[in-house]
């Protein structure tokens, strides 16, 4: 039996929708230079994307705390993202959407920098694969380090991920799914690329903004999920000792959705998949046929 052929990648490229192979900015852009620019990522099923608004509530605060005047507002958009879902041929994808500080000169200033560019991309993405999904990710805990408080703060979704990069490549080095970064002070932060939940004795706790943690929508939306449901949850600083003695472990993000946890540093933990990321599973996908009809 033949496989189906993955949907055709497409972008709009400030107002225009081409394949996205054929789209392209300067090579003089701040984002491509310097890393100088924000972006959103969320995921669409039947062809409706989920929890867009507050993706698009997000993206202007990160991009003014880096002084980038977005030139389109939420509305636009908003109609170039139901316009590239239309032009898309597949009914639910990821959708990344990225503002650049614009082509300038040279040198790190952006005063030249006139004009932003602003694309989105609709394609395909796996976080994880199906039997890691199913029985749970191996993590190791990153030798880099999240800077809070004098650094960029982690509330900014920035295009610079080159400390997360780093701590990927140390996963794949150990053999193992994914990488967690502490900050200076040796708390959790998140993963690379995903936010972090532990159960304890039935509580849901997950590290609060003020260690590194991004403010993640999916993040936001599994503690509204667990208190509807009678879970206990709250933000705690967390240390590795909490991630080793946890009864469960999980990820959450816009491109993983929920991702259990087997192991941490070679030390298998309790339960993965356990009772309450069950639970929210459930929770979710219930969510996600309400609000797209999936």
């Amino acid at each position: 039996m033949q496989t189906a052929a993955a949907p055709t990648p497409y972008c709009w490229l400030n107002g225009a929708i081409v394949p996205a192979a054929e789209a392209a900015i300067s090579v003089y852009d701040h984002g491509l230079l310097y890393g100088d620019g924000v972006f959103e990522g969320l995921r669409f099923y039947q062809r409706t994307p989920f929890r867009v608004e507050r993706h698009l509530q997000r993206l202007p605060d990160s991009a003014a705390a880096l002084g980038i005047v977005l030139p389109y507002d939420a509305n636009a958009l908003r109609q170039g993202i139901n316009a590239l879902i239309s032009r898309y041929d597949g009914e639910s994808g990821y959708l990344r959407l990225v503002v650049t500080r614009g082509p300038g000169n040279l040198g790190l200033n952006p005063r030249n920098c006139a004009t932003p560019n602003v694309f989105i991309l609709a394609d395909q993405l796996s976080m994880a694969s199906r039997e890691a999904q199913e029985k749970g990710l191996k993590l190791i805990i990153a030798s880099v380090r999240r800077t809070v408080g004098a650094g960029l703060d982690p509330r900014v979704k920035s295009l610079n991920y080159l400390t997360s990069i780093l701590a990927r490549m140390e996963a794949n080095v150990a053999g193992a799914d994914e990488a967690l970064l502490l900050n200076e002070r040796g708390q959790v932060a998140e993963a690379s690329a995903e936010n972090l939940f532990i159960v304890r004795q039935g509580h849901l706790l997950t590290p609060p903004t003020s260690d590194g943690a991004l403010a993640g929508v999916t993040r936001s939306v599994i503690m509204d999920l667990a208190q509807a449901d009678n879970i206990p949850v709250s933000e705690r600083t967390l240390t590795p000792y909490d991630l080793y003695t946890a009864d469960e472990c999980f990820l959450t993000g816009s491109g993983a959705g929920l991702l259990p946890v087997a192991e941490v540093d070679g030390r298998p933990l309790r339960t993965s998949p356990g009772e309450v990321l069950q639970r929210l599973r459930q929770a979710f996908a219930a969510l996600i046929a309400q609000e797209c009809g999936a």
